[in-house]
């Protein structure tokens, strides 16, 4: 009866009638999921691993601002323009968006939403997101390379920091050696569409923004290999395809974000997926952590240029917390093209460099302000020997960072793997050393934490 059942569902959802310029009717089938230990800056999440999806429809475009605020009478994104993707949602509020439209449409919803735990209906015709296999099946298209073009991506095929494309961090001063050369930055989303699709006719998949996906972050579970849907708990949400400020390593097809599924991206938006996984109902809750009812701040920070510790020491001129700095034992060298080189090779080697000093009665503290320089669009690896060196459990983690251009990077996602017990607060992000904006950034920043905590 339940195959029959799927037979049917896979016969409707195949039909003329749903199959439109808006969707793709992907076939299902069997892929390697995850990276090859032979890819350039794959991480230790991507376990290749065999896994098959059935039949499932997929929309050709990141859902748009004006599709959002059609429905959901809002527009909550950091860019304006009707055709721009949305950004800015949380994981639930896509999941809303997903229901709203189905009940327009007078489709069953998929989602049933209990606060911080969602039970999807597998059997449901209404819309949702696609799962994390799927995204990657779609994404793939065949492919099993880094990018689903086949080559290294460039910037006039997708919208992210053109400057960095695949492998630049290890041949920066020398770039013979590169497939695609360095771009336009545009440091905005663009339209969708704006670029050739891939061979399934879905566009950006890599860049622009990324896409929420139905999983709860954790290591694959092998065990699960036919329309696995991920674990039933945890504390983050699993987004994926990189956004327009992400550097190329991390938009490859097989690279994972995450991030707490009430916290919202200016780089990340979401993608409608439909059709069938199979029958029942699958019961998910991605749980923040709670946090202590204390407020005793510790400013931690690790710095090089000195952009980080001017930051650093704002936010305690304005505080009154107690300051840390993170150093590691072994000094970076002061010479900037030097460190740029020491920086990517600690990062690709996922170094934890030992660290001098300790902090004292690391429990008493409960929220942690954590502040470093964006190198390579992530956070430098004495944060991440930081972070494995203490219990963050109960903890809120603030992160600031100073950056050139790429805001966060991906160092949330970072932050947010490395401490998955921790409550992950909004960060601030600052241009190199902030200028005379620097103390209004900070303030407002600060007023916003006491609202929220």
């Amino acid at each position: 009866m339940r195959t029959l059942l799927i037979i049917i569902m896979l016969m409707i959802f195949s039909s003329s009638a749903f199959a439109s310029d808006e969707f793709v009717h992907v076939k299902g089938g069997k892929f390697l999921m995850g990276s090859p230990n032979s890819e350039n800056w794959r991480s230790d999440d991507e376990l290749q691993h065999e896994v098959s999806v059935n039949d499932f429809m997929i929309a050709r475009h990141e859902v748009t601002q004006s599709e959002y605020n059609s429905l959901m009478h809002d527009n909550p994104s950091s860019f304006a323009g009707e055709n721009l993707p949305v950004e800015n949602v949380t994981w639930l509020e896509a999941v809303n968006f997903c229901n709203a439209k189905s009940l327009a449409e007078n489709l069953t919803p998929a989602y049933k939403v209990e606060g911080s735990k969602v039970t999807w209906d597998l059997s449901a015709d209404g819309y949702r997101l696609p799962t994390e296999a799927e995204w990657e099946y779609a994404c793939r298209a065949g492919t099993s390379t880094p990018f689903n073009l086949e080559h290294s991506i460039g910037a006039d095929e997708a919208n992210f920091y053109g400057h960095y494309p695949y492998e630049i961090e290890e041949n920066y001063f020398s770039q013979s050696k590169l497939t695609t050369k360095p771009g336009i930055y545009r440091a905005e989303t663009v339209e969708v569409g704006s670029f050739e699709p891939n061979k399934l006719g879905l566009y950006d998949m890599h860049g622009n923004v990324g896409e929420w996906c139905w999983d709860i972050y954790a290591p694959y579970d092998v065990s699960q290999s036919v329309n696995p849907t991920g674990p039933i708990s945890g504390t983050r949400r699993v987004y994926r395809g990189g956004g327009w400020n992400d550097f190329a390593k991390n938009m490859r097809s097989a690279y994972r974000a995450a991030a707490p599924q009430e916290r919202k991206l200016f780089n990340v938006g979401f993608r409608l997926a439909r059709g069938p996984i199979g029958t029942g109902l699958i019961t998910s809750q991605a749980v923040q952590e709670t946090s202590r009812s204390g407020k005793k701040i510790l400013i931690a920070f690790f710095t090089w240029s000195g952009n980080t510790q001017g930051i650093a020491y704002e936010i305690q001129k304005q505080t009154g917390a107690e300051i840390f700095e993170i150093e590691p034992v072994k000094s970076y060298s002061a010479n900037y093209n030097t460190v740029l080189r020491e920086a990517q090779r600690d990062q690709h080697r996922q170094a934890r460099p030992e660290l001098k000093g300790r902090v004292k009665n690391f429990d008493d503290y409960d929220i942690i302000m954590l502040g470093y320089p964006n190198w390579w669009a992530s956070i430098p690896m004495p944060i991440a020997s930081f972070l494995e060196s203490y219990d963050f459990a109960g903890k809120i983690i603030m992160p600031f960072c100073s950056h050139g251009g790429g805001r966060f990077g991906q160092s949330l996602t970072a932050i947010a793997k490395l401490a998955p017990k921790a409550v992950i607060a909004e960060g601030l992000s600052v241009h190199y050393s902030g200028g005379g904006r620097l103390k209004d950034d900070v303030a407002r920043w600060l007023a916003n934490a006491q609202r929220n905590f």
